[in-house]
């Protein structure tokens, strides 16, 4: 899968475009070109290798034997490589003794069906071509698609959507066509994270494991394939959710994503914030200040959920976190009005209630929710006092009230020491399953001089949950399972019911790093990085729960994104959460927190974010950390 939004290729690792399933290439989620069939002097090359060479483009090799005569070496080796913003290169090398006569043929064709069609098997059947130009166009009421070929086709045959050459090779020579597909009028595909511009720092990693940089690199790359720009505002940027199903914005999964970013640089969160802003819902009504956003499926145990409440308790949130890692005050100033209304939605809908139900207003009281409202009570407060606005000592009250009530309500207690309830019910029941929802419970979020913010949980309850968290009912070794595997309605598929989701692992790791449990985090760490070294460093957004055993390898997923942009920043978070890295670029200083057991042994990370301008950071095999560095002025903290 090449992506580069809104361009998209997909194809089988054969190489050939066949039309069959979601094969083909697209642009803004519409299929401009189904099939494309090389053939070689009649002969369709033999596929021995495919590789992605970078985020947007993949490289094929195929061997033809233009003779039955030749023996068993092929005499010509056939190279594609795809981009994902529709050209194709399409080299032929000779490796014959003689010249040779070859005739090359591609078989082209599309239906200019939708992707959410092709998906459900409904894609409708292949267009008839007309020869346009220098290839082939499509027409439908959807619209148009027409390919174009350098050098121009000896002939072009529309009734059966092919164009032929006939090239002489010499001896070691080669020869190349190029195919450019694209709707009419359209223009070439400018990918956000190719432009000078990208809000990624280009930050790098090194060390003793050999994976942290590959992972990185890969993140990073994926990342900038997943960048669209906001059409009304194209100075802003976010993330889409992910290829190839959700190439557009996903609120909460896009506040997530920037979230875990932040060591890249504070532009993408301003971008992401700044486009979600402008949804965020205004005037009188119960919905007033949040950020809009879809039903999400939980699983078996619980009924969808809003991922417009969790995108409303995470914009300041993300808000707050942004300006510790140097978002710029007029950045800050033109985005806090929006924050507040967020922070006004929260204490509006709680009102007098600890816990805030989701969906609302009869919705169940999950976990994760309170932990994304506790969260953003204690930033937001954090927030709104540096900002010299009112509102903050009533957060913090109603967050203590509802630490209080939540420790002694949320908490089931049993023979193997507890877990906290994955939701209380409408009518107050405990719903008790062990999912990975409550690793956002870890996720305490950051405030100034580098300290942490309080947690629902107690000592007690938080080193409970690491046990969990790190037993094998939950850790697969390949990282964290969605759902325990002793837990009622397991399914090691389920994409809310046992299978591993990326994010929710590295939150888990970080989080469980940050409260000092470091065995649990590296033991998901390393399950983690082995699963992304077995799928090319390109992490999706879930794949099976399976428990890893001798020779196995995690199992993808049908209907997984990869590459997904909270996985992809997944990634960044694991490698970052290494060197703990805590910043407070307000008050000048950074604080280094980082993992003593050194799992991967030394890292280097360099070209990171903070201020904006470049931090270096190196963590001994010894758990010790080095600035190498930094913005002038900043300060090591304590």
């Amino acid at each position: 899968m090449c992506v580069a939004l809104p361009g998209l290729a997909i194809s089988t690792e054969q190489g050939q475009l066949t039309g069959r399933g979601l094969e083909g290439f697209y642009r803004a989620g519409r299929r401009v070109l189904s099939r494309c069939q090389v053939r070689v002097a009649g002969r369709e090359p033999v596929a021995v290798q495919s590789r992605m060479t970078t985020a947007d483009s993949a490289r094929f090799l195929g061997t033809v034997r233009t003779s039955a005569h030749t023996g068993p070496d092929p005499d010509v080796v056939v190279e594609r490589v795809r981009h994902a913003d529709g050209t194709e290169r399409i080299t032929l090398y000779s490796a014959a003794l003689r010249p040779l006569r070859l005739p090359v043929e591609v078989a082209l064709g599309t239906d200019l069906a939708d992707l959410g069609a092709i998906a459900s098997g409904t894609p409708g059947p292949e267009l008839p071509a007309s020869v346009h130009d220098s290839g082939l166009r499509w027409s439908s009421p959807a619209g148009n698609s027409s390919i174009t070929a350098n050098p121009q086709p000896t002939d072009a045959l529309a009734s059966a959507g092919l164009l032929r050459w006939e090239f002489v090779l010499p001896p070691g020579g080669s020869t190349s066509v190029e195919l450019r597909v694209r709707p009419d009028s359209a223009g070439p595909v400018r990918a956000v994270g190719r432009a000078v511009t990208s809000p990624l720092a280009p930050a790098r990693a090194a060390g003793d494991d050999p994976r942290v940089r590959e992972l990185l690199r890969t993140s990073i790359e994926d990342l900038q394939a997943l960048l669209l720009r906001d059409p009304a505002h194209p100075t802003d940027t976010y993330l889409a959710a992910g290829a190839p199903w959700r190439c557009g914005l996903a609120p909460a999964e896009a506040l997530a994503a920037a979230r875990m970013l932040l060591p890249l640089g504070t532009r993408l969160a301003a971008g992401t914030l700044r486009t979600l802003a402008r949804t965020q819902l205004r005037g009188p009504g119960e919905q007033s200040g949040m950020i809009p956003g879809p039903r999400r499926d939980a699983g078996t145990h619980l009924p969808p959920s809003c991922t417009g409440t969790e995108a409303t308790l995470l914009f300041p949130v993300l808000l707050a976190e942004a300006r510790r890692w140097g978002l710029p005050d007029p950045d800050t100033e033109e985005l806090l009005p929006t924050a507040e209304r967020c922070l006004t939605w929260l204490r509006t809908t709680v009102g007098d209630a600890p816990y805030l139900s989701d969906p609302q207003p009869a919705g169940p009281v999950r976990c994760e929710t309170q932990a994304h409202a506790h969260r953003a009570a204690l930033l937001g407060a954090d927030l709104l006092d540096a900002c010299g606005r009112p509102g903050g000592a009533g957060l913090r009250q109603w967050a203590q009230e509802q630490r209080t009530a939540f420790r002694e309500e949320f908490w089931i207690d049993d023979l193997g020491g507890g877990r906290p309830a994955a939701a209380r019910a409408p009518d107050g029941r405990l719903v008790p399953h062990l999912g990975a929802a409550a690793v956002h419970l870890l996720d305490t979020g950051l405030l100034g001089g580098g300290e942490r913010a309080s947690g629902l949980l107690d000592k007690v309850q938080t080193e409970q949950l690491a046990r969990l968290l790190g037993g094998p009912a939950m850790d697969s070794g390949w990282g964290l399972r969605g759902l325990g595997a002793k837990e009622t309605g397991y399914n090691p598929f389920g994409h809310r019911g046992g299978a591993v989701r990326t994010h929710e692992t590295a939150v888990a790791c970080a989080g469980l790093a940050a409260a000092g449990y470091e065995k649990e985090a590296a033991s998901l760490l390393r399950g983690t990085l082995a699963a992304a070294e077995a799928f090319g460093h390109r992490l999706p957004d879930m794949y099976a729960g399976e428990q890893r055993t001798d020779g196995s390898a995690p199992v993808p997923h049908p209907a997984a994104c990869r590459p997904a942009a909270t996985a992809a920043a997944a990634g960044v978070l694991l490698l970052t959460t290494l060197a703990g890295i805590r910043p407070d670029a307000p008050a000048g200083t950074v604080t280094l927190r980082p993992v003593r057991s050194a799992p991967l042994g030394e890292i280097v990370l360099t070209g990171l974010r903070i201020a904006g301008a470049p931090f270096s950071v190196r963590v001994g095999r010894l758990g010790l950390a080095m600035v190498e560095e930094a913005a002038d002025g900043l300060q090591l903290g304590v």
